[in-house]
């Protein structure tokens, strides 16, 4: 009965976990990808919060990122190498943005696409506090 009981609490506590981890990515804006060599800004400046890591998600087409431009608040701007060429459906690696948690005001992509299916691709950009 002990270890049912043992048992239960560890579940419940690593779903806990789990949920509050999760819910620290929030989505900050997406974008329809044309075709060719490109560059698209998300405006962030919506949100009240600071970010410490970004997140790129693909869905729909294929593109080649080569960089991203993070606009913050307080008028720094950080050119951050992706260099990724994203299938149809992926996702970059985690982002950390220098200097911690920061405001952001936007997000510029610098990307071209290579889709022989003619499908646009939707870039969506996460953040996490």
């Amino acid at each position: 009965m002990k270890t049912h009981i043992t048992l239960m609490l560890f579940i419940g506590m690593m779903v806990s976990t789990f949920t509050s981890t999760a819910q620290q990515w929030e989505k900050l804006g997406s974008r329809v990808i044309n075709y060719n060599l490109e560059r698209d800004v998300i405006p962030v400046g919506a949100h009240e919060r600071s970010f410490s890591k970004l997140r790129i998600v693909v869905k729909g087409g294929a593109i080649n990122m080569h960089r991203m431009v993070v606009e913050y608040m307080n008028g720094e701007r950080d050119e951050i190498e992706v260099k990724h060429n994203f299938s149809k459906a992926s996702a970059s690696r985690l982002i950390d943005l220098r200097g911690g948690e920061r405001k952001i005001k936007t997000i510029e992509f610098v990307y071209d696409t290579k889709n022989l299916a003619r499908q646009k691709a939707i870039i969506t950009i996460w953040g996490k506090h």
